[in-house]
């Protein structure tokens, strides 16, 4: 996964930001270019993650340990969301987004030097934090200077087509690169990115992107969690990731154990890459049409759940590098229309004041899936082979369609406009108010998008 909007109107305040100017709907303002840019290649050159445990077993790190470090790097993305969602609401989106930038610089070059399991350690769990920072970062500037939801969907379409073309991009280039100059030096090329990024960040993102000045109720991680749209949305978008996780973490262990050489793994990987790659921008028109109605892309999220779940599902029965290539494909569409749709569903139900909270929350869904896959193979093939994996992949997609269906009856038919928010007025926890403060399909009125 991915990884939400502006408010409609500004409070009265003596520290109200300039009046926002108004952005043509279907435009895509500068700062979003400049991010979505900025995301493909940080992503190109995301070397850490991919290549961390062959950089630890050069540093003749044990086995054990190294699983540890792993979970470390993968508690650490997991907080990263969260910290990053509600800082991008508290400090402000170019702040966080440069700040968190600027620290993987630091992070990853220490990590490239250090030798001893403590400051591996370390290291690897601050780089978790910072690796995929921009993901709520960069949603929530998205849903502030994108003026309508059929643009916002489209965004997201190819905001996923250019992660996937850098992690397509980090394996090809880390591939060729890793043997002549080592893993360190790839830790440190990856940091000079991000260090360009935060400088990117600086000049692209306005100083006066939306920041709250008080930690009111309304803002809080508990006035969040009470809404049971958002929990709703994030169990189902677990579900629909876990199957596409898979391909990192379920594939590998079902190709080995059907004697498959890793050459063959590396092209099923490819398929899917390519097939990304084709139907991203097939699909972004029809998906931004979809976004174009009332109500949010719930039903598009259960569908592709489904997909995600029967297509890399279908690896269970598969033994030969075709079948598995073939599954990666079929799962492809499903994966496209899912993260879009949850995008969608993000943007209208997070309020205002909390667009940077609600995306990390949102984001945490894609690093729990990453944790959870690897557990759900490792049980699955002790315990039942790949059959098993077949019916918890599958299973797991009609989970998270299940999810949908009470999700879209609290989102169905789509809340009034949500009107600005009382100074120092909680709001109600979801299940008590009879209209949820939401967001608005349309907007005229934006933030400035200055660089």
């Amino acid at each position: 996964m991915p990884p939400v909007i502006a408010p409609a109107s500004a409070v009265p305040s003596s520290s109200a930001p300039a009046a926002p100017r108004a952005v043509r709907a279907g435009a895509w303002p500068a700062a979003v270019w400049a991010l979505l840019i900025g995301t493909f290649a940080v992503r190109a050159a995301g070397f850490v993650y991919p290549y961390l445990a062959y950089h630890l077993s050069a540093r003749e790190v044990a086995a054990q340990t190294t699983t540890l470090i792993l979970a470390l790097f993968g508690a650490g993305w997991l907080a990263g969301q969260l910290v990053c969602g509600v800082l991008a609401d508290r400090i402000g989106r170019r702040a966080t987004l440069a700040g968190a930038m600027a620290t993987a610089a630091i992070t990853f070059t220490v990590l490239a030097q250090s030798h001893t399991v403590v400051s591996l350690s370390a290291a690897s769990f601050v780089a978790g934090l910072v690796y995929d920072s921009p993901r709520p970062i960069v949603s929530a500037v998205i849903a502030e200077t994108v003026p309508d939801e059929p643009t916002r969907a489209r965004v997201a379409g190819w905001r996923h087509f250019a992660t996937n073309l850098g992690a397509t991009t980090t394996g090809a280039v880390g591939g060729a690169l890793a043997a002549p100059l080592g893993f360190p030096a790839l830790f440190l090329f990856n940091a000079a990115v991000c260090a360009v990024f935060a400088f990117i960040a600086l000049k692209a993102v306005s100083p006066r992107a939306h920041r709250t000045s008080t930690a009111g109720p309304s803002g809080s991680y508990r006035a969040a969690f009470g809404d049971i749209r958002l929990i709703l949305l994030w169990l189902a978008s677990v579900c629909a990731f876990v199957p596409v996780t898979a391909l990192f973490s379920v594939l590998p262990l079902m190709m080995s154990e059907d004697g498959l050489p890793a050459s063959a793994y590396g092209w099923a990987q490819a398929a899917g890459a390519a097939a990304v790659l084709i139907l991203s921008p097939l699909m972004n028109g029809w998906l931004a049409r979809r976004a174009a109605g009332p109500s949010p892309m719930v039903g598009l999220l259960a569908a592709g759940a489904v997909v995600l779940g029967a297509g890399m599902g279908s690896a269970g029965f598969a033994s030969t590098p075709t079948g598995y290539a073939a599954a990666v494909v079929l799962a492809v569409p499903g994966e496209i229309v899912a993260f879009v749709a949850a995008a969608d569903v993000l943007n209208r139900i997070s309020p205002s004041h909390s667009l940077g909270l609600y995306a990390g929350i949102g984001g945490t869904a894609l690093a729990t899936a990453v944790l959870l896959a690897p557990l759900l193979a490792g049980w699955c093939l002790a315990t039942g082979g790949h059959l098993l994996v077949s019916l918890a992949l599958t299973s797991c997609g009609l989970a998270g369609a299940a999810a949908c269906r009470p999700l879209k009856a609290l989102t169905s038919p789509p809340c009034p406009p949500r009107t600005p928010d009382s100074p120092g007025a909680p709001s109600a926890p979801l299940w008590r108010a009879s209209s949820p403060p939401t967001r608005s399909s349309s907007r005229t009125q934006m933030p400035p998008t200055g660089r």
